[in-house]
Protein backbone atom coordinates (compact mmCIF):
# COMPACT_ATOMS: atom_id res chain seq x y z
CA UNK A 1 0.00 0.00 0.00
CA UNK A 2 2.77 2.51 0.71
CA UNK A 3 4.48 1.61 -3.22
CA UNK A 4 1.36 2.32 -4.32
CA UNK A 5 0.97 5.91 -2.71
CA UNK A 6 4.79 6.47 -3.61
CA UNK A 7 3.59 5.33 -7.33
CA UNK A 8 1.05 8.36 -7.07
CA UNK A 9 3.28 10.78 -5.38
CA UNK A 10 5.65 10.68 -8.27
CA UNK A 11 2.99 12.28 -10.77
CA UNK A 12 3.47 15.23 -8.62
CA UNK A 13 7.12 15.13 -7.46
CA UNK A 14 10.21 13.13 -7.15
CA UNK A 15 9.92 10.48 -4.45
CA UNK A 16 12.69 8.50 -2.58
CA UNK A 17 12.43 6.53 0.19
CA UNK A 18 15.45 5.58 2.43
CA UNK A 19 15.07 3.38 5.55
CA UNK A 20 17.75 2.27 8.03
CA UNK A 21 18.30 -1.05 9.00
CA UNK A 22 19.23 -1.49 12.59
CA UNK A 23 22.48 -3.17 13.12
CA UNK A 24 21.47 -5.76 15.36
CA UNK A 25 24.64 -5.69 17.46
CA UNK A 26 23.34 -3.00 18.96
CA UNK A 27 19.80 -5.07 20.15
CA UNK A 28 20.11 -5.00 23.24
CA UNK A 29 21.59 -1.30 23.55
CA UNK A 30 18.76 1.38 22.89
CA UNK A 31 20.72 4.24 23.39
CA UNK A 32 23.62 2.45 21.05
CA UNK A 33 21.12 1.96 18.47
CA UNK A 34 19.64 5.23 18.22
CA UNK A 35 23.03 7.21 17.89
CA UNK A 36 23.83 4.57 15.25
CA UNK A 37 20.78 5.37 13.26
CA UNK A 38 21.44 9.04 14.20
CA UNK A 39 24.65 8.77 12.71
CA UNK A 40 23.01 6.97 9.23
CA UNK A 41 20.12 9.92 8.75
CA UNK A 42 22.48 12.53 9.56
CA UNK A 43 25.12 11.06 6.63
CA UNK A 44 22.16 10.96 4.03
CA UNK A 45 20.66 14.77 5.42
CA UNK A 46 22.12 17.73 2.91
CA UNK A 47 22.79 20.94 3.75
CA UNK A 48 20.51 22.73 2.06
CA UNK A 49 17.46 19.92 2.82
CA UNK A 50 14.19 21.32 5.18
CA UNK A 51 13.91 18.25 7.45
CA UNK A 52 10.91 17.64 9.43
CA UNK A 53 11.08 15.39 12.04
CA UNK A 54 8.20 13.18 12.93
CA UNK A 55 7.62 12.79 16.54
CA UNK A 56 4.86 12.21 19.09
CA UNK A 57 6.10 15.21 20.51
CA UNK A 58 6.19 17.35 17.21
CA UNK A 59 3.47 20.01 16.48
CA UNK A 60 -0.36 18.26 15.87
CA UNK A 61 -1.19 19.50 11.70
CA UNK A 62 -4.17 18.80 9.92
CA UNK A 63 -4.00 17.93 6.27
CA UNK A 64 -5.07 21.65 4.95
CA UNK A 65 -1.23 22.16 7.49
CA UNK A 66 0.21 19.64 5.71
CA UNK A 67 -0.30 20.57 2.44
CA UNK A 68 0.79 24.73 3.23
CA UNK A 69 3.62 22.75 4.27
CA UNK A 70 4.01 20.98 1.21
CA UNK A 71 3.27 24.22 -1.26
CA UNK A 72 5.67 26.48 1.34
CA UNK A 73 8.59 23.82 1.11
CA UNK A 74 9.63 25.68 -2.27
CA UNK A 75 10.17 29.18 -0.63
CA UNK A 76 12.66 27.84 1.77
CA UNK A 77 15.76 27.86 -0.32
CA UNK A 78 15.76 23.86 0.32
CA UNK A 79 16.55 21.64 -2.62
CA UNK A 80 14.77 18.60 -0.99
CA UNK A 81 11.96 17.94 1.98
CA UNK A 82 13.11 15.23 3.76
CA UNK A 83 10.69 13.53 6.49
CA UNK A 84 12.58 11.88 8.93
CA UNK A 85 10.23 9.20 10.90
CA UNK A 86 12.47 7.97 14.22
CA UNK A 87 13.28 4.27 14.84
CA UNK A 88 11.46 2.06 17.65
CA UNK A 89 13.56 4.15 20.60
CA UNK A 90 12.99 7.67 18.98
CA UNK A 91 15.49 9.98 17.14
CA UNK A 92 18.99 11.04 18.21
CA UNK A 93 20.07 14.45 19.40
CA UNK A 94 21.77 14.94 15.87
CA UNK A 95 18.31 14.87 14.65
CA UNK A 96 16.53 17.00 17.05
CA UNK A 97 18.81 19.73 16.44
CA UNK A 98 19.08 19.50 12.91
CA UNK A 99 15.56 18.93 12.04
CA UNK A 100 13.69 22.12 10.53
CA UNK A 101 10.13 21.47 11.79
CA UNK A 102 8.86 19.07 14.40
CA UNK A 103 5.23 17.57 13.57
CA UNK A 104 3.28 14.25 14.69
CA UNK A 105 1.03 12.45 12.39
CA UNK A 106 -0.67 11.25 15.12
CA UNK A 107 -1.36 11.13 19.12
CA UNK A 108 -0.75 7.80 19.04
CA UNK A 109 2.57 6.04 18.82
CA UNK A 110 2.73 4.68 15.58
CA UNK A 111 5.51 2.09 14.61
CA UNK A 112 7.44 2.80 11.34
CA UNK A 113 5.60 1.31 8.66
CA UNK A 114 2.25 2.45 9.68
CA UNK A 115 3.60 5.51 10.23
CA UNK A 116 5.15 5.77 6.52
CA UNK A 117 1.86 4.37 5.22
CA UNK A 118 0.17 7.73 7.06
CA UNK A 119 3.02 10.04 5.81
CA UNK A 120 2.57 8.80 2.20
CA UNK A 121 -1.06 9.10 2.51
CA UNK A 122 -0.99 12.30 3.92
CA UNK A 123 1.88 13.82 1.49
CA UNK A 124 -0.54 12.62 -1.95
CA UNK A 125 -3.47 14.27 -0.10
CA UNK A 126 -1.37 17.45 0.54
CA UNK A 127 -0.42 17.61 -3.76
CA UNK A 128 -4.55 16.83 -4.17
CA UNK A 129 -5.26 19.61 -1.88
CA UNK A 130 -2.30 22.50 -3.66
CA UNK A 131 -3.09 21.21 -6.72
CA UNK A 132 -7.11 22.12 -6.14
CA UNK A 133 -8.00 18.42 -7.35
CA UNK A 134 -10.60 16.19 -5.78
CA UNK A 135 -8.78 13.75 -3.83
CA UNK A 136 -9.10 9.87 -4.97
CA UNK A 137 -8.73 7.10 -2.18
Amino acid sequence: MVDEYVDKLRYYCSVEDVQIRPNPQNARDQRAQVDAEDEAVMNLIRSDDWVVMLDERGQDIGSEQMAELVGDAGNTGASRLSFCIGGPYGHGRKMRERANLSIKLSSLVLNHQIALLVLVEQLYRSWTILKGQKYHH
